[in-house]
């Protein structure tokens, strides 16, 4: 026989069980896909053409991290506005761990750089690790006369507006290291931005453009084959790659650039997936072919925690906006 009390308990765990059955069950799911990460091919954006920095290390590292995760990691090469469109296509991607993005100082600089973004990259992204720091380097076309950074600063004041300066793209490290140069020793250059490295740098052995403070690792070869002419590395120190090619800051006093380069994936990715991403993206930083190949390429590695990168980016935010500002740089 049941009691009012029976009936009573009863009428409570049937309310329990709608309540939280479907919710749990629901949840099951989502922890077990965080743990089976990855299961599938993981897209990795990369917001320039074929060529430059940023698409020789994501290659390096994509095919480590695909071999050790045992899932395809695609590189796709989105190109255009700076490295905005490629930026903004990876930042409204499903937070899954699934689509990454290469992030490098262009993401810090095109928050002052640009008048409007469709985005808040440090609000709309979470950082995964970082990969890399370089120098950029000072480089001129073969057919230059200037042989040494003195030398191109007196060929540049002699023929003001004349000497062309490539980049990358505007916004990128490669572009504000050149604003800061032409800045800092009262030359008047005429930059034309480039979508990537890589066509800047065919132009620029051509003579179509006469000077480039490109990223070293996309450089490096064409340095060494006698292809194009380094002048000076970015960075406070030489660089052991080009341990003969003396800094900018010889000549003039207080220049310092650098570049760096990491993942990135969007806002609301899973920690769980981010954390493992981190682990993966550090264990293969710590292989010995790879610390020997991004030496090759003049680079020291980033590793460290997802935290630690997102600082470096915030970082590196206000200390390009500085430059922006002093610059007078802007892009509609």
């Amino acid at each position: 026989m049941h009691t009012p009390y029976a009936r009573r308990l009863a009428t409570r765990l049937a309310v329990l069980t709608v309540t939280f059955l479907p919710a749990l069950f629901t949840a099951v799911p989502a922890v077990a896909a965080e743990d089976a990460f990855p299961n599938r091919t993981i897209r990795w954006i990369v917001p320039y053409p074929p060529g430059g920095t940023t698409d020789i290390l994501a290659r390096i590292m994509a095919q480590r991290l695909s071999e050790r995760t045992g899932q395809q990691v695609v590189i796709d090469n989105r190109a255009g506005a700076g490295n905005n469109i490629g930026t903004e296509m990876a930042l409204k991607a499903p937070p899954d761990g699934y689509t990454l993005l290469l992030v490098n100082p262009a993401n810090a600089i095109n928050t002052t750089l640009y008048r409007t973004l469709p985005f808040d990259f440090l609000r709309d992204y979470a950082p995964v690790a970082g990969i890399i720091r370089v120098p950029n380097v000072m480089e001129v076309t073969v057919s230059l006369p200037a042989k040494t950074v003195a030398e191109f600063i007196t060929h540049a004041k002699a023929n003001p507006g004349r000497v062309i300066l490539a980049s990358s793209g505007s916004g990128t490290s490669v572009h504000l290291s050149g604003e800061l140069f032409k800045s800092m020793a009262g030359v008047d250059l005429t930059h034309v931005p480039y979508k990537g490295a890589g066509p800047a740098l065919v132009d620029l052995i051509g003579g179509q453009v006469h000077v480039i403070f490109d990223n070293l690792p996309s450089s490096i070869e064409y340095i060494r084959g006698g292809k194009l002419r380094a002048l000076g590395v970015t960075t406070a120190r030489r660089s052991a790659a080009l341990p003969d090619t003396p800094t900018v800051a010889e000549t003039v006093a207080g220049y310092e650039a650098s570049a760096w380069f990491g993942a990135g994936a969007p806002k609301g990715t899973p920690p769980a997936v981010i954390e493992k991403l981190n682990r993966e993206f550090n264990a293969i930083l710590a292989e010995p072919k790879i610390r020997t190949r991004l030496a090759e390429l003049g680079g020291e590695q980033m590793m460290g925690s997802a935290a630690e990168f997102g600082a470096i980016h915030a970082a590196e935010t206000e200390k390009w906006a500085k430059v922006v500002k002093s610059s007078g740089a802007k892009v509609e």
